[in-house]
C-alpha cells in the first residue's frame, strides 16, 4: 500500500514471510492451499487466567512469543474480544454476541471448496519491453504482461496461460521448431525461483521443459535468443546487471542446462540480441550507442567486434532493434530515425537509409516474402520497404492515443501484429489499416469496481484513463481520459452512475453509459482513497488521504450531491470504508491500524464499538475487522494486504497483498489460523479485488504491472 510508498519499492524476498507459495505452469488454475502462517498451523494453548476473564493465547511453535505478531492473537472471552498485533500495535476486534460462548481461537479455520483458475488476462507489456510479441502455429498470439506468458487466439476469442514465473517477465524468444517458447523473469519475493531465470516450456502442453540460471543471474534477462542455423541447440541471454552480461546456454544439457560461456556485454544498456539466422554461432547484440558482432568459438569462448560508423552524423545514441535480411546483413534501427544494413560476416555499413521515421525506429520485421517492415516508436508509423530499402510506398498510421509501435511481427496470411508502447495489440495490415485485439493501461492501477447488475466492471489508474469491461465477451467498452491520475471508483446504486476519486483530491461524476462528466468535485488537495454508496443509494462516503472521509445527501438520480459533513478522528489516511446495512453507520480502516466506527448523519464517531459488533455490514471491505483476522499473514507490517472483499453471497473472501499474490478463504475469516487457497499472476502488490455482481469471476488488479486479471470461481 502506499502508505509506506510500498508502491514505490517491492520489498524483497527476505520480507516475505507470509506463505505464498507459487505455482507451477502444469498446475493450470495456479492454485495452492496454504496456512497464513509457515507452520502449517502448528499451536499451543496457553491459558492464563488474568482477572479480567479467560485469556486463550495463540502461539507459534519454536518461537518466542512477542507481541508485534498477529498470530499471538489472545481472545477474551469475558469481553468477546480478539487482540491482535499489527507491528507492535495492539487491535482490539469484538466478536458477534451470538459467538462470544463458543468462540475457540486456536481453530484451524478450512480453505474453501471454490477455487480460482485464470480465466482472461487483460493488458500486455510493451511500455518498456521489446520483441515480445509472436504468432504461433497454433494460431494463438503469444506475449506477456505481469508474470503471465499469454496465449490469445484472436479468431476463437480463446486464451491460454502459462503461470511458472514469480514475477515480472521481461523477454521472450520463440524456439524455430515454433514449438517451445523461451521467457526470462526479473527478481522476485519467492525464495527460490524468485531469483531471475529463464523458463523453456511447451506452447501447446504449457509444460516447463528446463529452468535456467537459478542464482546466476544478477538483475533480470532482458534479452532471449534461440540460436537459428543449428536448429537451436543454443540459448542466448543478457542479464540486465551492472555489466550486462551476455551467456551462451546449452539449454539442452542435463536437467538444468549448461551455460557455455559468460562475459561482460557492454558498459551501457543492451536492447536486444539475436543468433545469426545463417551463421553459425553468430550473435549480434546493440544498445546505447553500440552495435557488437559476437562469434562463439569452437572452444566456448566469446569474442566481439563492434560495428563501425564512419561518420559521427551516423553514430545514434542507441542502436533499439535487429532484423535480418533474406541474405543475411544485418539491419539495425536507432534513436536517429535510421536503418543501417551491415554486410553479412562484417562490421561495415553497407547502406544508411535515413529518415525512415521520425524518432526512434523500435521494430524491424523482415516478412517471409523478403521485404522489409520498420515501426516507428514516436511517429506511430509503419512502413514497407523492399529487400534493397527502397520504399514500396505501402504505408500506415496508428492512432495516436494507442501510443508508438514497439514491435511488429509476422500474422496470418498477409496480417502483421503489433505492440504499441501504451500496451496495446494491433491487428491489421498496411492496405487495411489496423484495428486494436488488447488494451491495456500504462501505469499504476487502483481503482476497481463491479457494475452492480451487469457483468461489467471498471478500472482506473495513474495513466488517466478510465475503462469499463465487459467480462463475458472480455473487451472493452469503452475508454476515456479523464485527464486526472485515479485512485477509486464507485457505481452508484442502479449502475448508471459513476464516482471516479482522483489523486488531486478531486472527483467526478461520470454517467456509466455515455462516458459525460456531470460535475467534478473537491474535497481537500489529497487522494480520494475510497468512494462508497450507501446501500440505499442515499448517502456518498469518500474517503481521503487528508484523514477525514466526506459524506454526501445523493439527489436526482445519483447526479446531484449535498455535503452533510465529515467524519474526523483517524490519525492517518482513510484506506478502507463499509457501509451498515441499515445505511446508519460507516466503519472504516486507516493507515495506522485503526478501526473506527461512525454514526453517519451526524458525522460523529462511536467511541464504544462494542455497541456496533452485532450490526450487519453490506460489504466487508475493511481489512481490520473481526471477520477478516485470518486474513494477515504471520509478521504482517499492517500495508501487506492492500485490499479484500467479500463475495456478495458472504460465502468467500479474497485479498490481494504487496507480493502479488490473490488468496481465496472461506468467510468470514476469523480464526487467525485459515486455510486459503494462493493465486500468481500478479508480479507487482495486488491493489484492488472484487467479485462480480453474480459472483461468478473475481477481477484483481496489480498495481506498477498494470494488468487486469479474471479469475473464474469453480
Amino acid at each position: 500500500m502506499p502508505s509506506d510508498n510500498k508502491s514505490n519499492s517491492k520489498p524483497t524476498a527476505a520480507d516475505n514471510k507470509s506463505s505464498s507459495k507459487t505455482t507451477s505452469a502444469e498446475n493450470k488454475s495456479g492454485s495452492k492451499t496454504t496456512t497464513t502462517d509457515n507452520k502449517s498451523g502448528s499451536k499451543t494453548t496457553v491459558a492464563d487466567n488474568k482477572t479480567s476473564g479467560k485469556t486463550t493465547t495463540v502461539v507459534n511453535k519454536n518461537k518466542t512469543t512477542t507481541a508485534d505478531n498477529t498470530r499471538d492473537a489472545t481472545y477474551n472471552e469475558e469481553e468477546g474480544s480478539v487482540r491482535m498485533f499489527l507491528r507492535g500495535r495492539p487491535i482490539n476486534l469484538y466478536a458477534p454476541t451470538a459467538e462470544i460462548a463458543t468462540y475457540d481461537i486456536t481453530k484451524v479455520a478450512t480453505a474453501p471448496s471454490s477455487k480460482l483458475k485464470l480465466d482472461w488476462v487483460y493488458g500486455y507489456r510493451g511500455k518498456d519491453c521489446r520483441s515480445n510479441l509472436y504468432l504461433l502455429p497454433t494460431g494463438e498470439m503469444v506475449y506477456f504482461v505481469a508474470s503471465v506468458a499469454v496465449l490469445y487466439n484472436v479468431q476463437e476469442q480463446s486464451q491460454r496461460h502459462y503461470l511458472g514465473h514469480t514475477d515480472d517477465i521481461k523477454c521472450l524468444t520463440i524456439h524455430p521448431n515454433k514449438l517451445l517458447v523461451a521467457t526470462g523473469q526479473t527478481a522476485g519475493h519467492d525464495n527460490h525461483e524468485g531469483k531471475p531465470h529463464i523458463r523453456v516450456w511447451n506452447s501447446v502442453s504449457l509444460a516447463t521443459v528446463v529452468v535456467l540460471g537459478l542464482g546466476e543471474f544478477e538483475r533480470s534477462i532482458s534479452c532471449l535468443s534461440f540460436s537459428k542455423a543449428d536448429g537451436g541447440s543454443l540459448l542466448c541471454a543478457i542479464d540486465e546487471g551492472n555489466d550486462h552480461n551476455i551467456s551462451v546456454w546449452d539449454w539442452q544439457k542435463n536437467e538444468k542446462g549448461h551455460k557455455i560461456t559468460e562475459t561482460k556485454c557492454s558498459m551501457d544498456t543492451v536492447v536486444a540480441a539475436e543468433f545469426h539466422p545463417l551463421e553459425r554461432n553468430q550473435i549480434v547484440t546493440c544498445g546505447k550507442g553500440h552495435i557488437s558482432f559476437w562469434t562463439l568459438d569452437a572452444g566456448g569462448t566469446l569474442y566481439k567486434r563492434n560495428g563501425i560508423f564512419e561518420t559521427t552524423r551516423d553514430r545514434p545514441k542507441y542502436v533499439t532493434c535487429l532484423a535480418f535480411t533474406q541474405n543475411g546483413d544485418v539491419l539495425s534501427g536507432d534513436s536517429n530515425g535510421s536503418v543501417v544494413i551491415w554486410g553479412r560476416g562484417t562490421n561495415n555499413i553497407l547502406k544508411v537509409a535515413r529518415n525512415v521515421h521520425e524518432g526512434s525506429v523500435f521494430s524491424i520485421c523482415v516478412l517471409k516474402e523478403g521485404s522489409i517492415i520498420t515501426g516507428g516508436g514516436k511517429d506511430g508509423k509503419l512502413i514497407q520497404f523492399d529487400t534493397s530499402m527502397h520504399p514500396t510506398g505501402y504505408e500506415a498510421q496508428i492512432a495516436e492515443h494507442l501510443g508508438g509501435i514497439r514491435t511488429v511481427s509476422e500474422g496470418r496470411g498477409s496480417q502483421l501484429l503489433v505492440g504499441s508502447t501504451r500496451n496495446c495489440i494491433l491487428i491489421g495490415s498496411l492496405s487495411m489499416g489496423f484495428s486494436p485485439a488488447v488494451l491495456g493501461h500504462t501505469d499504476e492501477l487502483w481503482a476497481l469496481c463491479p457494475h452492480p447488475t451487469l457483468a461489467q466492471f471498471l478500472t482506473a489508474g495513474f495513466d488517466r484513463i478510465v475503462q469499463l469491461w465487459d467480462s463475458l465477451s472480455r473487451s472493452v467498452v469503452w475508454s476515456k481520459d479523464i485527464a486526472e491520475q485515479a485512485q477509486s471508483a464507485a457505481f452508484s446504486i442502479d449502475g448508471r452512475i459513476i464516482i471516479v476519486g482522483c489523486v488531486s483530491g478531486k472527483w467526478i461524476v461520470m454517467n456509466s453509459e455515455t462516458r459525460e462528466i456531470y460535475s467534478t468535485h473537491i474535497d481537500g488537495n489529497e487522494p480520494i482513497q475510497v468512494a462508497k454508496f450507501s446501500p440505499d443509494g442515499q448517502l456518498l462516503a469518500l474517503g481521503s488521504r487528508d484523514n477525514y472521509i466526506y459524506i454526501y445527501q445523493v439527489s436526482d438520480g445519483a447526479r446531484n450531491y449535498t455535503r452533510l459533513g465529515r467524519c474526523t478522528g483517524h490519525s492517518s489516511f482513510i484506506t478502507h470504508l463499509d457501509w451498515s446495512k441499515d445505511n446508519e453507520h460507516l466503519r472504516s480502516n486507516s493507515g495506522d491500524y485503526e478501526l473506527l466506527y461512525w454514526k453517519v448523519k451526524v458525522c460523529r464517531q462511536v467511541t464504544h464499538s462494542t455497541q456496533l459488533r452485532d450490526t450487519v455490514w453490506a460489504s466487508n471491505s475493511c481489512v481490520l475487522t473481526f471477520s477478516s483476522i485470518g486474513i494477515w499473514p504471520e509478521g504482517a507490517d499492517g500495508t501487506d494486504v492492500n485490499a479484500c472483499e467479500r463475495s456478495n453471497g458472504s460465502k468467500l473472501m479474497a485479498t490481494g497483498d504487496d507480493f502479488g499474490k490473490v488468496k481465496l478463504y472461506s468467510y468470514p475469516v476469523k480464526q487467525p489460523k485459515s486455510l486459503c487457497h494462493v493465486y500468481g499472476g500478479h508480479s507487482s502488490h495486488v491493489t484492488n479485488v472484487t467479485f462480480l455482481h453474480d459472483d461468478s469471476r473475481l477481477i484483481s488488479i496489480g498495481g506498477k504491472d498494470t494488468s487486469v486479471l479474471q479469475w473464474e470461481i469453480i
